[in-house]
């Protein structure tokens, strides 16, 4: 399966918006995408340290994942990508290149975060 983009920051996006109470783990449910992409990308996001997810593959289903919460990763993450604009670009940015990477792409929307504030406020970063 493809890591897909869009899907990664909807599941961070998710997740960072469940009020404090709620740290036990839960389903993210996305229009648009199946539970399947779903468990893959929430396992590959706990792999890479952003969410930490509990495996609940025991209640008969495959790629079976469960967020508990954001890492502090995943907020830097989050915080980095959130805006539509950065996305967009970091997007743009990243298929012109041809990487696709979890850090990859952070890494780029740090750049382009910066490019943007630049040009939004006329100075130097």
């Amino acid at each position: 399966m493809k890591l897909d983009r869009d899907l990664i920051r909807a599941i961070l996006l998710d997740v960072e918006a469940r009020p404090p109470t709620q740290f036990q783990s839960a389903a993210v449910e996305l229009d648009g995408w199946t539970e399947e992409e779903i468990g893959y990308h929430l396992m590959i996001l706990g792999e890479a340290g952003y969410l930490e997810v509990e495996d609940v593959g025991y209640l008969g289903r495959e790629l079976a994942f469960e967020a508990t919460r954001l890492t502090y990763g995943g907020h830097e993450y989050v915080d980095t990508i959130r805006d539509p604009e950065v996305w967009r670009r970091t997007k743009d940015a990243a298929g012109k290149v041809g990487s696709s990477g979890l850090q990859a792409l952070l890494e780029i929307g740090k750049a382009v975060g910066k490019q943007i504030i630049s040009e939004r406020l006329g100075v130097d970063i």
